[in-house]
């Protein structure tokens, strides 16, 4: 096979991945988030945490994708320098009515959402 068409193939993959990934993160409801581990635990690897975060990386300022519910698997505010602004994730989960301090959420198991228990 060609290194053109390996090269295809492989952003391909990524696209699907990456597509999942945001499937599964508008399915998070509001008020609740989940960690990138869990997403990538969901979508079959479980390893895949940092695969899920750059998926996550580009996606901060789509329409109708609520980023600002997945978090790092402590439930801090990992991605919040990618928002509009530094506040902006902690603001859109407080309105939500999740607590958050220092950046992370209080009462981690009280918000966590698990795609894994939710969609099976």
């Amino acid at each position: 096979m060609s290194d053109k068409k390996q090269d295809d193939k492989r952003k391909s993959k990524n696209e699907d991945f990456f597509r999942n990934v945001y499937d599964v993160v508008r399915l998070i409801p509001e008020g609740r988030a989940t960690s990138y581990g869990a997403i990538a635990a969901y979508l079959g690897n479980k390893r895949g945490a940092r695969i899920v975060g750059w998926a996550m990386g580009s996606s901060y300022t789509m329409p109708g994708l609520p980023a600002h519910r997945v978090v790092n698997k402590e439930g801090v505010l990992t991605a919040r320098l990618l928002f509009e602004t530094p506040d902006t994730m902690r603001e859109r989960l407080e309105k939500e009515g999740v607590e958050v301090k220092d950046d992370q959420i209080q009462n981690w198991d009280k918000y966590f959402w698990d795609p894994e228990k939710e969609l099976t």
